[in-house]
């Protein structure tokens, strides 16, 4: 994974994924210049989301929609969108949580983890009942984790039952709709590879879902 990592950028989507990360590192600087520690503690929590698809060699598009999506949730809570648009909270919920969610479902699927859902039906079902369980399972955690800021960091994170209730909620239909799409793409290219998963540790190019062989 260290190779990964350290590899130059090969295209530029690759490079484009990387300005990402470096723009995540430089919102935490800038947060914690012209804002408050509060907001750069919040960019900073976004870090290792930024740097993960990097070591686990995610093809460019996948790695870019997981950081633009943990980007654009970062900077709500910096600019309180969650609070000034209406819906918008329960939407960031829907859309990380799916992608987050489907990248640990293509993380299991590529390890050989998991069953390729294209070898039978059973294995798809079971592809979109865990792909949904991972989101609800990092719905939870996110939860938890606004429940802490609230205890020990700030009491204007919103913490009621309602809202609580409503993010896992909207975050579980993200994932059930995240595991529908990908396993339905997986099926749709059922000839592409029948060898079983391998997680690679070479190239970032091709197929996200497609097991290595």
């Amino acid at each position: 994974m260290i190779e990964n990592f350290l590899r130059p950028p090969q295209n530029l989507a690759e490079i484009a994924a990387d300005v990402l990360r470096g723009i995540g590192l430089f919102s935490v600087i800038l947060a914690a210049m012209f804002f408050d520690l509060t907001d750069a503690g919040i960019l900073a929590f976004a870090l290792p989301g930024l740097v993960a698809p990097r070591f686990l060699a995610f093809p460019a598009a996948a790695d870019t929609t997981v950081s633009v999506t943990l980007l654009i949730a970062a900077w709500s809570n910096v600019f309180d969108l969650y609070t000034r648009i209406p819906n918008w909270d329960l939407l960031v919920h829907f859309f990380c949580t799916a992608v987050l969610a489907a990248g640990l479902y293509a993380l299991l699927l590529r390890s050989g983890t998991v069953v390729d859902p294209r070898t039978r039906l059973a294995a798809a079902r079971v592809g979109v009942v865990l792909t949904t369980t991972l989101g609800l399972a990092l719905s939870a955690v996110w939860e938890m984790v606004e429940w802490l800021g609230f205890i020990f960091i700030t009491p204007d994170i919103a913490v009621t039952y309602v809202d609580t209730i409503g993010d896992m909620a909207a975050g579980g239909i993200g994932s059930l709709v995240a595991g529908v799409v990908v396993v339905l793409y997986l099926r749709a290219h059922r000839g592409v590879s029948d060898a079983p998963p391998r997680l690679t540790t070479t190239s970032r190019d091709g197929d996200p879902w497609t097991p290595t062989s």
